[in-house]
């Protein structure tokens, strides 16, 4: 029998040969950095091979490697797009052309086996790999690539929950033993995988690849400006071995057009100039060459101290009307830490640098802390801290005190009312206190009775270790030195006092990609997620539908007690059966023959729903909700009002938003507001 040490393939001519194919691939297409372009994606190539020299003992691991390494070094100089598939296209044929080979090796080699040692883990074809539920004993069907994760990664691999339990792994017999008589031949077991699922890619021609582009906004009325961004957002959507569902995939963000910012304008200290507003966001639509009627997707939020006035709300709401297709139309503070991180640019850099960054966006009204590890957000927080809070003009006179700014005078001592003039030492002492306040809240909890006073959400969680802590929004344009205007409030002030205490704790400072816009960034072109395209959705509710509470049902379908855990789950949440509208989020593996008894148990639990003729909106953490959508309507009460979807990373305590159908009603876009980020905090 041929062994995988007797495999023999010449791995740096494949390599040389790939690079070469790259680098002729980008100049037939006329790209004119095809010499730099090639010679930057072997650097990269050569680099992702290194990391893995010591684990890849033999020629066919290293083969394994070349190929599932390709990808990833090609996007380090390419974005994922036509050009990038059809080089991936010829790297496939390429690799495979060895593959192809070795397998006729091994056909062609019949001897006999050698019984020592142990059988390498799914080579033996008597064997499978299965998911266990141990509580109801049911046996699930573990993905293909999942499955050559667990046999071949030396990490150890999250596994799915069923009836609230991690399952575990069990190797089962697909069919009997057969004895083994040692005198004949028999075929070999060393099973050699296909390129197309090493590089996870099928050719692009074949399987139909189909890429849609959105128009997406991001409009930010926040306390101390108002601005907006368009982005260009590409989805990609092939049928291939490691996307099953044929979901749409959000695959690129492009920013188009950045308009211009103002001061967000105000009648009085606690009224918006709504008009003003929807005048300057209607003439950047113009500069820009948009229409509302172009806009595909995009979020509306009112921020910080902006998002306290009185008519906050009508602003979302008329703003949401005019603009577009929206999916979100408000932000809470944990959101806007979200959006703060990924518009500026540092989620992304963690990814790369594989570190731990603390991204502090501090706008007019609020700071927005955000942990991001990996390329991961792991936590978030706000405190009331912003240089809007205390309006001063060129001669010190005060024009505007919002609350926080009356929390930190008071316990300074100070009595000034809006008209008084102030001191510049004055300034400096209250700048002071919101920065040290913010530093206290960087690094570690909140003690002091300012900073508890002026947090809005619980602290941040900094188990993991931060490397790198980086400033984005208005005050870090002063911060960095960008500028040194004074906006008529104190932003400046605390932007010096920031600059102390960075050189005093000897901050390991970064500076991102985007500052001032990082919000608005975020909302435009990171806010989005999407739905897996097999939704079950009645065409007659009215789309978008906005804050939507997730009520987690992680039940066994067996025990046919949802009725109970979805009242409880609705009493934790506030939420009144009939009356409101929320999602069941199904976070569990269900199996086909549990969807018809499931779908008779959710009729009985939710009776009220289905008398008033509410929402009935299920979600399902995997594929399936269009078959489960099906089974509802054929086996229940439930024929309208009816929504399902799938393929949705939730938690309790999400809320989310759902925009209009993206495509033909297939695929759905979504906006988790929150996730499993610090909640607010009860006691605001």
């Amino acid at each position: 029998m041929v062994k995988i040490q007797d495999i023999q393939i010449n791995i740096d001519s494949q390599k040389l040969a790939q690079g070469y194919y790259v680098k002729y691939i980008l100049e037939t297409n006329g790209n004119t950095e095809a010499e730099s372009l090639g010679e930057k994606f072997m650097q990269q190539y050569e680099k992702l091979l290194k990391k893995h020299e010591e684990e890849d003992i033999y020629d066919l691991h290293r083969y394994y490697r070349l190929i599932t390494e390709f990808k990833p070094a090609l996007l380090m100089i390419l974005k994922p797009g036509k050009e990038f598939d059809m080089i991936c296209d010829v790297a496939v044929k390429n690799f495979n052309v060895a593959l192809d080979r070795i397998r006729k090796q091994i056909k062609q080699n019949k001897l006999t086996p050698t019984m020592k040692g142990p059988i390498m883990p799914g080579s033996s074809k008597t064997m499978n790999l299965k998911y266990l539920c141990t509580v109801c004993k049911q046996t699930f069907d573990i993905p293909t690539e999942t499955k050559e994760k667990l046999l071949n990664s030396d990490e150890k691999q999250k596994l799915p929950k069923h009836c609230e339990k991690e399952m575990i792994l069990k190797i089962v017999r697909t069919q009997e033993d057969v004895s083994i008589d040692k005198t004949k031949e028999i075929e070999p077991e060393l099973k050699i995988f296909s390129a197309e699922v090493l590089m996870s890619h099928i050719d692009s021609e074949e399987a139909k690849t189909e890429y849609l582009k959105l128009l997406s906004v991001g409009i930010d009325v926040g306390s101390s400006t108002c601005h907006l961004v368009f982005s260009a957002l590409t989805l990609k959507r092939e049928l291939s071995f490691f996307n099953m569902s044929n979901r749409f995939i959000l695959n690129d963000r492009e920013i188009i057009y950045e308009g211009n910012i103002i001061i967000t304008p105000l009648i009085d200290r606690n009224t918006i100039d709504i008009e003003a507003v929807i005048k300057f966001f209607k003439e950047e639509y113009e500069k820009a060459g948009i229409t509302p009627d172009m806009v595909d997707t995009g979020a509306v939020i009112v921020t910080g101290e902006t998002a306290k006035k009185q008519n906050a709300l009508e602003i979302v709401s008329q703003l949401s009307s005019e603009s577009g297709k929206f999916v979100s139309a408000s932000a809470g503070p944990n959101f806007e830490s979200v959006l703060g991180a990924m518009g500026s640019g540092i989620v992304e850099l963690s990814k790369q640098k594989q570190n731990t960054i603390l991204n502090v966006d501090i706008g007019g009204g609020t700071s927005n802390l955000a942990i991001s590890s990996k390329g991961e957000i792991l936590t978030t927080s706000c405190i009331n801290i912003g240089g809007r809070l205390l309006g001063i003009d060129d001669n010190f006179k005060i024009w505007r005190i919002d609350a926080p700014t009356e929390i930190v005078m008071n316990q300074l001592n100070m009595n000034y009312e809006i008209g008084d003039k102030i001191t510049k030492d004055d300034i400096r002492r209250i700048a002071h206190e919101y920065a040290k306040s913010l530093f206290e809240v960087m690094r570690g909890p909140a003690t002091s009775n300012i900073a508890i006073e002026l947090m809005m959400t619980n602290d941040l969680d900094f188990s993991i270790p931060i490397d790198e802590v980086s400033f984005s929004g208005g005050v870090a344009e002063m911060i960095y030195g960008k500028t040194s205007e004074t906006y008529e409030d104190i932003g400046i002030y605390i932007a010096e006092e920031i600059k102390n205490l960075i050189k005093e704790f000897n901050v390991p400072l970064i500076e991102p990609e985007n500052k001032i816009r990082a919000t608005v960034i975020g909302a435009g072109a990171f806010s989005l997620s999407v739905s897996g395209s097999t939704s079950y959705y009645d065409e007659n509710i009215d789309l978008p539908i906005l804050n939507v509470p997730v009520v987690p049902a992680n039940i066994n379908p067996r025990e046919q007690n949802l009725k109970s855990k979805v009242k409880q789950a609705l009493k934790n949440f506030n939420l009144t059966e009939g009356e409101d509208v929320f999602a069941l989020y199904f976070k569990d593996l269900i199996a086909q023959n549990d969807l018809e008894m499931l779908a008779e148990e959710i009729e009985k639990a939710l009776p009220n729903s289905v008398a008033n003729k509410k929402l009935i909106m299920i979600i399902l953490r995997y594929d399936g909700a269009k078959m489960f959508g099906i089974t509802i309507r054929d086996n229940t009460s439930i024929k309208q009002n009816l929504f399902c979807l799938d393929e949705l990373e939730l938690e309790a305590g999400d809320w989310i938003d759902i925009g209009a159908p993206l495509k033909d009603g297939v695929a759905f876009p979504v906006t988790i507001k929150s996730l499993v980020f610090n909640k607010v905090r009860k006691d605001l």
